[in-house]
């Protein structure tokens, strides 16, 4: 099993890739261990698109990394303490996804413009705005989880994303989809601002329509078979 989830964690890393969320060697996805061991992530100093099963690390909630080659990520707070304070969660990616940092640098909040936008709201989308910086400290990861709340997704302003789910590939679609809403919402914008938006009893039809866990999953199926044949 635990060779499962690590080949999890590396393949929604190359869909990340595929999909437009690499940033040089940063960002992470992260997947609960199944013996309560702490959280398997993808290893610092690789590209999403260069990420294979023995590029992924076993870390504890104090940072120590348990198995697997490499050096961890600074920002492990993340994920470890999403962890310990949602038991429903089993993964949760981070990236640095260009338009959903724009338009949260906007102060504008997400809107059910689209399809994808109605997968988070509503509620409103969190926003995390006591820093910027690197999440380095468990005090601020518990503070990231504490916003997080029960939501499915967060804005790190001036940073980049945090996506849950209760597996690795919800996550990650889950992450596809924020920056796809995102995107679209920022062309709207370009082009002088929606002037319809889903009232909440359209968008929660929308959601159940559109993303139930079927179709989540089918969505994930289709993004793992574009993946090149030859990666790692």
């Amino acid at each position: 099993m635990t060779s499962e989830v690590r080949d999890l964690v590396a393949t929604g890393c190359r869909v990340l890739a595929a999909e437009g969320h690499g940033d040089l060697v940063w960002g992470h996805v992260s997947a609960r261990d199944l013996g309560g061991a702490g959280a398997w992530m993808k290893a610092a100093t690789w590209g999403f698109e260069e990420v294979d099963r023995t590029r992924t690390v076993l870390v504890a909630r104090d940072g120590t990394v348990r198995a697997g080659a490499g050096r961890r990520h600074a920002e492990y707070p993340i994920h470890t303490e999403i962890l310990e304070a949602r038991p429903d969660v089993g993964a949760v990616v981070h990236t640095h996804a260009p338009h959903a940092v724009a338009l949260a640098a906007t102060g504008a909040p997400l809107l059910p413009i689209s399809h994808e936008g109605t997968l988070f709201t509503p509620p409103a989308v969190p926003r995390f705005e006591e820093t910027g910086d690197l999440i380095l400290t468990t005090e601020l990861g518990a503070r990231v989880a504490a916003t997080l709340g029960e939501h499915r997704a967060l804005f790190l302003v001036n940073h980049g994303i945090v996506v849950t789910g209760p597996d690795v590939p919800t996550a990650v679609v889950g992450a596809v989809l924020l920056e796809r809403a995102c995107r679209t919402q920022l062309l709207a914008a370009a082009a002088g601002g929606a002037t319809h938006v889903s009232d909440d009893a359209e968008a929660l039809a929308k959601r159940e329509h559109c993303y139930n866990e079927e179709l989540l999953r089918q969505a994930w199926d289709y993004l793992v078979r574009r993946l090149p044949q030859d990666a790692p």
